[in-house]
């Protein structure tokens, strides 16, 4: 393809301006550093005037894409995508996060990769208009956490270099901001949640109760200072602990004995006292009540803050050597999804034969794209190879092989009358042939001699 015969140029260009960006920083340059790798990156492309390029403004688009088309993904969620030196791209994920969650990203480039990668996390907050930066790293850390402030949507962008080819994994996993604060429990022994009726539906409960015990335990979430102890008619013998490193302050409830005093320093792991159900709790079996408040929001679901880490998602079950390639829909009709999930929701339907580029695959399912450019899932059952043709023609005239499926689309090559083509697939009026020279590209519909 002409692109591939002209990306070894296009990389010498790129290395030596951005090497020369590198070595004339100004002041004003050194006063006014971008926040990211990938900014740093993208004002690299602005300095060296390659964000006026085709390859440059296909790339700072992509990054843009990425954020407005995102597409919806389950924690904990792994997936292995493809980028080429070809095609600017960037994939983009979206995901639930609960407030104390902490979440970690974790990318693997397979062996002969040698690009670097971009990671970006962003809050999606429906009072502003656009993606807030949460935090963000590149391949020289490969593995990087923050915690959860807020119940949000959350997403994750992923975007190479210019013209790298390479395989990778990302995987998005939750784990708990805090120590479990029972000794030897675990948030199995959480048998009363957030928010459950108490005094006959008069108030609701502001904590989660862990059974356990008489006497076992409760230990310290975090490092942090004892602010108060005493004895509350609802809660009994209870300890308040400050997590100067959340800014909050945890609550500890029904206490058999309590083991420390204010002012006392503890570090994650202290005994704090023993469970137990004093206060309201006389009639029920010894538990404690857990409760979380933060400054200025008062109390919030504690339970993901210490629910267990998220186990290793599964490995993908489909075919990951398609990566890159093309595949088509078989059945009369197909869903392209939002997420690949059986019920999520439908961006459009795929008539039969439909070709699509794969560029990511987990489970049972792939991310692909269609001819136009749009991103979703399909079901790895409802997609066959596209190696395989779905008829031969003879071209009855000469034709232009086209870069896309648009009429005003790059010319790749005029192939003349009585060529011979293998059709892989079809998109509105356009095919996607492979020609006898090897070379694969969109003909317009036409009738076969």
């Amino acid at each position: 393809m002409f692109f591939r015969l002209r990306a070894p140029f296009y990389f010498a260009l790129l290395t030596f301006f951005l090497a020369a960006c590198g070595k004339q920083q100004t002041l004003q340059g050194i006063f006014n550093q971008p926040r990211t790798p990938h900014e740093a990156y993208a004002r690299q492309l602005h300095q060296t005037r390659l964000d006026e390029t085709a390859l440059g403004r296909d790339w700072l688009q992509a990054a843009d894409q990425a954020l407005r088309d995102s597409l919806v993904v389950t924690l904990p969620f792994q997936e292995s995508g493809v980028f080429r030196a070809d095609k600017a791209t960037a994939a983009g994920y979206r995901y639930a996060v609960r407030a104390g969650e902490t979440i970690r990203v974790t990318l693997t480039l397979s062996p002969g990769t040698d690009a670097r990668v971009f990671l970006d996390a962003f809050e999606l907050n429906p009072e502003r208009p656009t993606p807030q930066p949460i935090t963000s790293a590149d391949t020289t850390a490969l593995t990087f956490s923050y915690d959860v402030k807020d119940d949000r949507q959350h997403l994750l962008r992923v975007q190479p270099e210019l013209l790298r080819d390479g395989r990778y994994t990302v995987r998005i996993q939750r784990a708990p901001s805090l120590g479990f604060p029972v000794q030897g429990k675990n948030d199995v022994a959480v048998g009363s949640f957030w928010g459950a009726d108490r005094d006959g539906g008069k108030r609701r409960h502001e904590g989660i109760d862990i059974f356990a015990k008489r006497g076992t335990p409760a230990v310290a979430a975090v490092d942090g200072y004892v602010t108060r102890t005493g004895v509350t008619n609802l809660g009994g013998n209870v300890v308040w602990l400050a997590d100067t490193e959340h800014g909050q302050h945890l609550y500890y409830a029904h206490l058999d004995k309590q083991l420390v005093q204010p002012g006392q320093q503890v570090r994650q792991g202290d005994t704090l006292g023993l469970v137990g159900n004093t206060g309201n709790a006389r009639t029920t079996p010894p538990h404690l009540h857990f409760g979380v408040y933060r400054g200025g929001r008062g109390a919030v679901d504690p339970y993901p803050f210490i629910r267990r880490a998220d186990a290793t998602p599964a490995a993908p079950r489909t075919k990951a050597e398609r990566l890159g390639e093309w595949v088509r829909v078989q059945d009369k009709s197909t869903d392209l999804q939002y997420s690949p999930a059986r019920k999520a929701g439908q961006i459009a339907a795929l008539p039969r034969h439909t070709p699509l580029l794969v560029v990511g695959s987990q489970t049972d399912w792939y991310r692909v794209q269609r001819p136009d450019g749009q991103m979703g899932y399909v079901a790895a059952r409802a997609v066959v190879p596209a190696t395989t043709p779905l008829r031969r023609e003879s071209l009855s005239r000469p034709t232009d092989l086209l870069a896309t499926p648009l009429p005003s689309a790059p010319m790749l090559d005029t192939l003349p009358a009585q060529s011979k083509v293998a059709v892989l697939g079809e998109f509105g009026s356009f095919q996607l042939v492979r020609a006898a020279s090897g070379s694969l590209g969109w003909l317009t519909k036409a009738p076969a001699s």
